[in-house]
């Protein structure tokens, strides 16, 4: 019998152009590795398993002596013990795992990938929580400094003030759209708003 490549991609997101000329471009990186089929979602990497109806799909079709591709080991699955525990769950059925970032390849690694694969993923996981602890007190110190933390910014006084003095002195939204650059859905709430308080 002889053994296939079986190749996995995934990018995560809402199924903008971004992600997927991102997919496109990792099928086309596993078909030029020698997949001849490549299972492809666009899904966050904080859905289910369950839920990645693709990933399931490959996993289910590989059998002892193939080999299943991806672009990295984060492609299937988010944690270390994840990964760690596919990758021993495919090994127990005879089927390797290599990723083009050519990083890991159990076939050549033979029985001390699983050491070096739990380390990658590891040191993966530390620089997640490292970058998500960065990112958190980004935000605190944003908070004490009165630094913005996101979102859109607070239309000022002044120009909530000339919305309603426009609007009292009948002008139109769109009138009023182009007479201080605001969106129409801007102008439409803090008309609302200010019918709501008086």
């Amino acid at each position: 019998m002889t053994s296939r490549s079986i190749g996995y991609a995934r990018t995560s997101g809402g199924g903008n152009n971004k992600q997927a000329s991102g997919l496109e471009v990792q099928v086309k990186a596993l078909k030029d590795a020698g997949c001849a089929v490549v299972f492809q979602e666009i899904v966050s990497t904080r859905t289910a398993e369950k839920d990645r109806p693709q990933l399931q799909a490959a996993l289910n079709a590989v059998m002892e002596s193939d080999e299943i591709v991806c672009s990295s080991l984060s492609r299937l699955g988010r944690t270390q013990r994840e990964v760690i525990n596919r990758l021993h769950d495919l090994q127990e059925k005879g089927v390797h795992v290599r990723t083009l970032d050519g990083l890991v390849s159990t076939k050549a690694m033979g029985k001390f990938a699983p050491v070096l694969i739990g380390l990658l993923t590891g040191l993966n996981e530390v620089e997640r929580e490292m970058t998500r602890e960065r990112t958190l007190e980004s935000v605190q110190h944003r908070r004490e400094t009165g630094g913005s933390i996101g979102g859109r910014p607070k239309t000022n006084q002044a120009k909530e003030g000339l919305v309603l003095r426009l609007r009292e002195e009948g002008c139109s939204y769109r009138s009023i759209r182009e007479q201080t650059g605001l969106a129409l859905s801007t102008i439409r709430r803090i008309i609302c708003d200010a019918e709501v308080t008086a």
